[in-house]
């Protein structure tokens, strides 16, 4: 089933940062996305076919800052 508020963020992280997921990890990511806010950037990164541990910490820190505003967002009940 898709999640559309974890649909949403994969959008904005496409448009914003070029992080655009195929379609095969963009469900994955949906379907069993990690819980924690590190977790999940890092399984974006990886996603994406990159290491997050050896990403440039820049990108890296723009990608999580749109993962913590995604869950505060769902914390929050915001749309």
């Amino acid at each position: 089933m898709k999640n559309t508020k974890i649909d949403q963020l994969l959008e904005r992280l496409c448009i914003e940062l070029g992080f655009c997921l195929v379609p095969k990890e963009r469900a994955r990511l949906e379907s069993s996305p990690p819980e924690s806010v590190s977790a999940f950037t890092d399984a974006v990164f990886l996603a994406e076919g990159l290491d997050p541990n050896i990403a440039d910490s820049h990108l890296w820190r723009q990608v999580h800052e749109r993962v913590t505003q995604y869950a505060s967002e769902a914390a929050s009940g915001a749309a």
